[in-house]
């Protein structure tokens, strides 16, 4: 094979090196603001993370009783033994168990002191249940707002480049100050998402735990309401 003069100046062409950038570079690479900026995005997503888990872990723990403990606490009830009822709530560590306690101390009472009792009791369990999650909630609406401050700053201090510059400031410079800005709203609508999706978890699990509540108090009202 003959090595012609055309090989040759493919062989002299410049091969077109890629240009990458690892996901780190291009978040911290947009200046002191946008770097400041994404540390606060990272901060919020470490507090929505550890929230979730820190609630989710307290609602599921709070959400198991024994399928038996409400025909025990019947039967204690109607056999008169109310002190034995009283140790079989304080043996349950749950909220149902609470109310159920909460009710219990008052037999004796009038209908509609128990039941005031027992919707006491059962705003404390809820307000328990719903610690920090309002944080979340918090975190949800803020961090895209966040990110979005960062892509403002980004784009003023690309125009003021360009304006400072007698319009003769490098596409190149303004394109990456642009899109290094953007990774703030990226970062925040991301860490929002998160925060939004973990706050509507946790209120499903939530209502799942009122719901199981109501039925208990329903039902202990109802033992109380039944024939002698």
């Amino acid at each position: 094979m003959s090595y012609t003069f055309q090989d040759a100046a493919q062989d002299l062409e410049p091969v077109a090196e890629e240009k990458t950038l690892s996901l780190l570079d291009l978040l911290f690479s947009g200046g002191m603001a946008g770097s400041i900026i994404i540390g606060v995005l990272f901060v919020l997503l470490f507090a929505a993370v550890y929230i979730y888990f820190e609630r989710l872990f307290a609602i599921k723990a709070a959400s198991k009783t024994d399928k038996n403990f409400m025909h025990q606490i019947r039967d204690n009830v109607a056999g008169g033994n109310i002190e034995a009822a009283k140790i079989r709530c304080a043996q349950e560590n749950s909220p149902v168990a609470r109310l159920t306690a909460k009710g219990i101390s008052r037999i004796g009472s009038p209908l509609e002191d128990i039941n005031t009792a027992i919707e006491n009791a059962g705003r404390l369990e809820v307000y328990k249940l719903e610690k920090n999650v309002s944080v979340l909630a918090t975190i949800a609406g803020a961090a895209p707002m966040i990110g979005f401050l960062g892509t403002v700053i980004g784009m003023v201090l690309a125009f003021h480049q360009l304006a400072t510059s007698s319009g003769q400031a490098e596409m190149g410079n303004l394109a990456e100050g642009i899109y290094t800005a953007m990774t703030t709203t990226v970062a925040g609508l991301i860490v929002g998402i998160i925060a939004y999706i973990g706050y509507n978890h946790l209120v499903v699990k939530t209502d799942k735990v009122v719901h199981q509540m109501e039925a208990t108090a329903v039902d202990f009202l109802d033992l109380l309401n039944e024939p002698a």
